[in-house]
């Protein structure tokens, strides 16, 4: 996790994030108060995490060069059980300083490393693959999710995949309002048991492969709807504690988007922790699950 220095809305990201809110001032001063209320929600929810010993470690982001949206790593880098290590493309210019050799240095410092896929070279050729939001991973099943937006490039996606040896699961899906949606990870999580998922986000042609995908790898299938993706109720990450204890953590706007049955559905598997991220989300147009990059490399 990226604890932020100068977090603010970007409005790079916010031509094709339709979950950014535009702020209605542009003054220095209201971005500083932006900043001091992001960090302060980064690290309550570091502490929540690190209060049931899930391992966290966090990295002070530097002054500059200016990265307004380093607080949601896992788009430009993901790292899998066998070494591997992906940089990605990514759509915004200013995005693409995240990937300082700082943090990546201390990442094979602290973890074995292996294998390097670097992405990056298709920003010149503008085609984009934003890691973990732009696709879901299904881990135990070498599956991929993928829903197409001018942040997830087909070729690119199914590319990896094969690299991976995952199998791709390539759809669309729309807002309410009829717009792309921009990441897969807004709209769909995938747990070790079940998904939580809007399929009415999905086009009815393609909403029963979808589903199809899911229920064949074994999972169960925990419908949300538009409105409560809108409350990043989509945007959630399963993650274990060193005693092997298994949360889903999500923002607390999201948690009270649920209903009792799905709350309820989700309890029979998973403990729920959730952290309030109201600046974040807002100003950012991520939440709990952008924020987090899984470590799947093994220690030094």
């Amino acid at each position: 996790m990226i604890r932020p220095v100068r977090f603010a809305y970007n409005a790079e990201t916010a031509i094709n994030n339709a979950f950014q809110n535009d702020p209605e001032y542009a003054h220095q001063s209201d971005n500083v108060q932006i900043q001091e209320r992001a960090r302060a929600e980064f690290d309550g929810f570091v502490e929540k995490l690190r209060a049931v010993d899930i391992p966290v470690m966090v990295v002070e982001d530097s002054e500059e060069p200016h990265t307004p949206d380093s607080i949601f790593p896992n788009n430009w880098i993901t790292t899998h059980s066998d070494g591997t290590m992906v940089l990605y493309p990514m759509f915004a210019e200013n995005r693409r300083l995240e990937r300082k050799d700082s943090v990546i240095e201390l990442i094979h410092y602290t973890f074995r490393t292996g294998k390097l896929i670097d992405l990056t070279e298709h920003e010149g050729s503008d085609r984009f693959l934003e890691g973990t939001g732009s696709f879901i991973l299904d881990r135990d099943n070498k599956i991929a999710y993928a829903c197409l937006s001018p942040r997830t490039d087909e070729g690119l996606f199914r590319k990896l995949c094969a690299q991976l040896e995952y199998k791709a699961v390539v759809f669309h899906a729309y807002d309410s309002e009829g717009t792309a949606i921009y990441h897969t990870n807004v709209m769909m999580c995938v747990a070790d048991r079940y998904t939580i998922i809007n399929l009415d986000c999905i086009p009815p042609e393609e909403r029963e492969m979808v589903r199809e995908e899911l229920t064949g790898s074994g999972k169960k299938v925990i419908t949300i709807t538009q409105d409560q993706m809108a409350r990043f109720a989509g945007n959630m990450l399963q993650v274990f504690s060193r005693q092997g204890n298994s949360y889903l953590v999500m923002s607390s706007q999201a948690y009270h988007s649920l209903d009792t049955d799905q709350v309820k559905a989700i309890g029979e598997m998973d403990k729920i922790l959730h952290s309030p991220l109201d600046t974040i989300e807002s100003n950012g147009g991520g939440s709990a699950r952008c924020m987090m990059a899984e470590v799947y490399l093994e220690a030094r």
